[in-house]
């Protein structure tokens, strides 16, 4: 398995092309694509890729680059795609189509502010506000990490216990343009790691058969159900997957939730995305220093991880909830779940917000050291903690 220095990116488009092509012996692959900064250069890289069966198709929107994607998937073939921020709001409805439809689709996703104004920089809001679609979400710390979540994405989301379709996401640029040392699989193990597609509810040449008619409100219901059903099998299903992937690339792709120093820890962090590399570091300097601080990275957002999270809390009585994203007023969105996973579980946790990173904004060591510093003055939580904001009257003006 080689490594190479390459970008996140790059890792995305590789991990979507050798993916898309252990299918040549099944339905094929086919996927559309549109360009849109900071994901231009994923589609570009698929783009370019020599498969074997199957086709790319460079649509005129977003809109219809997932719409290509879901006459694919309907028709039995390993599909995919890829967005970021405004590209993804105008892709909205066929993404939601594609969770209802269970389409197992895989989407990179680099998280960019959503405009206006227009903010090309690292926000994660614009995915989250899809979170109440039928997708799984997963948020990536590094490169290896966007590769390897991808691949099991395909795995997973395929899975006939599952069949949903599965978003795996990156900052924009701290992760997207970021060059590291990553290993890239060969095509052999991919195509060991991935069976052929075949999906039950295809549509086939000769049988009739009408998607998207009108249901009546019990069969509505009833396929509601299902998907939820669905969700609750995720993380036994992904721990499968996760075990096969071992066994085939020889490396772990990581759990749901990774910890690090939460065994006795008094405090907690928990962060998502690149923000986990600077709160893990920060962690290991105050534990040095004889502090019981600990870190929760939450790799899968949905469905959110509740039983593990309350696991890797039991000795803390603060926690501090890292949000790189905001929903108008009602604070970070990550914190909202966190929130929600402990009650009727937990009185006696303090869970504390704190809105940082928006808009591009840099999560330094020092941001980190003022979190826990804020965290540890705390008798009682309170409204989200705006970080990185100047509130003279001179920086107003």
């Amino acid at each position: 398995m080689p490594v190479q220095v390459v970008t996140g990116n790059h890792a995305a488009g590789y991990a979507l092309s050798v993916a898309g092509e252990a299918n040549r012996t099944g339905r094929g692959v086919a996927c559309g694509i549109y360009p849109i900064t900071p994901q231009t250069e994923i589609v570009e890289f698929v783009a370019s890729f020599p498969f074997s069966k199957g086709r790319v198709v460079p649509a005129e929107s977003e809109h219809s680059a997932m719409a290509v994607s879901m006459g694919a998937a309907m028709c039995g073939a390993r599909a995919f795609t890829a967005s970021s921020a405004n590209g993804l709001a105008y892709m909205a409805e066929n993404i939601m189509v594609a969770g209802y439809y269970r389409l197992p689709i895989v989407m990179v996703a680099v998280n960019r502010t959503l405009g206006p104004p227009w903010n090309i920089w690292a926000d994660q809001g614009d995915t989250l506000m899809l979170r109440d679609f039928a997708w799984l979400q997963f948020y990536c710390e590094d490169n290896q990490e966007v590769l390897d979540t991808t691949l099991l994405a395909f795995r997973l989301a395929e899975d006939r216990r599952i069949l949903l379709p599965a978003l795996t996401c990156m900052d924009a640029f701290i992760v997207s343009h970021t060059q590291t040392e990553t290993e890239l699989p060969e095509q052999d193990e991919v195509d060991r790691f991935l069976p052929d597609l075949e999906l039950p509810h295809r549509m086939r040449y000769d049988e009739a058969r009408t998607l998207g008619g009108l249901a009546w409100p019990h069969e509505g219901l009833s396929m509601r159900l299902e998907i939820e059903e669905a969700m609750r099998r995720v993380p036994e299903v992904y721990q499968e997957c996760r075990e096969h992937f071992k066994e085939v690339f020889g490396r772990d792709p990581g759990d749901m939730i990774q910890t690090f120093a939460t065994d006795d820890a008094e405090q907690v962090l928990i962060a998502s995305g690149s923000i986990a590399t600077t709160a893990r570091e920060v962690v290991r300097q105050r534990r040095a220093s004889g502090e019981k601080i600990g870190l929760i990275k939450l790799k899968l957002f949905r469905p959110f991880p509740e039983a593990a999270i309350r696991d890797a809390c039991q000795s803390a009585t603060r926690v501090a909830v890292l949000d790189r994203n905001y929903a108008a007023g009602a604070g970070g969105i990550f914190w909202q779940d966190t929130r929600a996973t402990f009650q009727g579980h937990r009185d006696d946790l303090l869970i504390q917000n704190y809105l940082t990173g928006l808009c591009g904004g840099d999560v330094t060591p020092t941001v980190i050291h003022e979190i826990l510093a804020d965290l540890s003055s705390r008798s009682a939580a309170a409204n989200p903690v705006w970080m990185g904001i100047e509130t003279s009257k001179e920086s107003l003006q």
